[in-house]
């Protein structure tokens, strides 16, 4: 017997758009479902966008999930393209009824998206690398991460992640690229070629950080990290002022002039009242490849003695979150677009960073800077 179209719909429900993670039913993206006597199914699917990079995935996805249905002897899919009306309705139907919404969803009273900025006093201590493995560690326990890769111009998370596909805009919504089931935004998945320089001055960079927050659809993470570049400089102010809220990581590698200038990048919390959510201490050591010896090959003492000068200057207590050992996999998986913590999960740097992760991820969300919706009650 040939299937029945609530046979086809029940499977198509299982799909999910591959940039919206919603499934295609509720987004109103099946145009028409078609079945023949002898079994053949034809699906006719709404593309959000012509040249939708997409497609393929989203034609696989439909032909694997109906082929399954009992009764079907093929599958057919056609695609079109949504009318602006039916975008719109799309956007509204994601957004609420309020239509657009420019606001930052973040920053909003009562979200409970926690935020982590990872900072660093200088370049070349890992901060990206840290980034990366962070968040897919808590992608691959089950929480919904996004990346904001807000280092403007030392952008490297897209190349870190393995994201070669640009973001897709549906009205003045962007659909961020999913790797490793973390949603990524990155200045570099909008420049017109290659290693093109960005060549912005400061309200430039305010207004992109705005757009990555406020225009790109994010959904309900349950986590967001932001790469921020190193120092104190526009993009540091810009998230404080956008996001104060944010808890920051510090991120230093061992030797005393690393340790110096990432307590001075941490210390911006002093003057902009965020919290610090603690320091991590990257490149701590080298096992000896002959025997079980750690080699401190940038010194030792970095990471702790960042943690505690700024619990002196902060007044509060600083944790030292994890020393992360040198380890060339996770350079390779950087380079690869493989983070090392699902391609080698117990190597000593995975292990570490995964630890971190769970720590962060276990951490109660703050009600610093929130609107409770108390009010004093007359006597």
């Amino acid at each position: 017997m040939a299937p029945t179209p609530e046979a086809v719909t029940a499977a198509l429900a299982t799909v999910n758009d591959p940039e919206i993670r919603r499934p295609i039913t509720e987004l109103d993206m099946v145009k028409s479902i078609d079945i023949s006597p002898k079994g053949v199914v034809r699906v006719g699917v709404y593309l959000t966008v012509a040249g939708c990079p997409l497609r393929d995935t989203i034609t696989r996805d439909v032909t694997n999930a109906v082929a399954r249905v009992d009764g079907v002897s093929a599958v057919r899919v056609e695609l079109d393209v949504m009318s602006q009306e039916q975008r719109k309705a799309l956007q509204t139907k994601l957004r609420g009824d309020r239509g657009p919404e420019k606001e930052i969803p973040f920053a909003k009273p009562g979200s409970l998206t926690r935020v982590f900025a990872v900072a660093s006093g200088k370049g070349g201590v890992g901060k990206s690398s840290v980034t990366v493995n962070l968040a897919a560690a808590m992608a691959s326990s089950g929480l919904k991460v996004g990346v904001v890769d807000a280092d403007i111009y030392g952008h490297s998370v897209p190349r870190m992640l393995g994201v070669s596909e640009r973001p897709t805009k549906v009205e003045d919504m962007i659909m961020p690229p999913v790797a490793h089931d973390i949603k990524v935004i990155s200045v570099g998945m909008f420049k017109p070629s290659g290693n093109t320089p960005v060549v912005w001055r400061g309200p430039m960079l305010d207004r992109a950080l705005h757009q990555f927050l406020a225009d790109v659809f994010w959904g309900d993470l349950d986590v967001l990290l932001m790469d921020l570049p190193p120092g104190t400089g526009d993009i540091a102010i810009s998230v404080a002022q956008r996001m104060p809220t944010a808890e920051i990581l510090v991120v230093t590698t061992p030797q005393l002039a690393a340790a110096e200038v990432a307590e001075r990048a941490g210390s911006i919390a002093a003057q902009t009242h965020q919290q610090i959510a603690g320091v991590i201490e990257n490149m701590a050591w080298l096992a000896c490849p002959h025997c079980d010896e750690r080699i401190p090959v940038f010194g030792e003492g970095g990471g702790q003695s960042v943690a505690d000068g700024l619990t002196r200057i902060l007044g509060t207590r600083v944790p030292l979150l994890g020393q992360v050992p040198i380890d060339t996999r996770l350079r390779e998986g950087g380079d690869e677009g493989k983070p090392l913590v699902l391609t080698d999960p117990d190597s000593p740097a995975a292990a570490e960073l995964r630890r971190i992760a769970e720590r962060l991820s276990k951490r109660s969300a703050s009600l610093l800077g929130r609107q409770l919706g108390l009010s004093p009650v007359g006597r």
